[in-house]
């Protein structure tokens, strides 16, 4: 079973869970706001994924990350300083962020499901 974290007032976190779901693929849904994952979670991914580079996790339209003028920070941020901030704020993490079995996606593009969470069922 893979991990959904998402917010239940994003239409693309509705659009993905319902691709999930019309596909059989089981998740383990998790609110983004009101528990965000742990440091240490977020640490793992980060370091893990680091070759998608820091941007890729946040959520680059959100009125948090402008409000904090995260477009001029994200770059000189520490895997650990990311981590920290996105475990404190969920509405900072792109969403959905899917986790599983050695794979990670964050944001909905139907292609990358495809190739990612289906071919985790076969």
């Amino acid at each position: 079973m893979i991990k959904f974290y998402g917010y239940k007032r994003c239409s693309t976190s509705r659009r993905a869970q319902k691709w999930l779901t019309d596909h059989h693929v089981k998740i383990d849904f998790q609110d983004l706001v009101e528990q965000p994952p742990k440091k240490e979670d977020l640490m793992g991914w980060l370091t893990q994924y680091q070759d998608r580079g820091l941007k890729y996790f946040f959520n680059t339209h959100g009125q948090d990350y402008r409000r904090l003028h995260l477009k001029d920070k994200v770059s000189t941020l520490s895997i650990s300083e990311a981590a920290e901030m996105m475990s404190q704020n969920g509405k900072l993490i792109k969403r959905p962020l899917v986790v599983g079995n050695d794979q990670l996606t964050c944001g909905f593009n139907e292609d990358l499901y495809q190739n990612t969470w289906l071919q985790e069922q076969a």
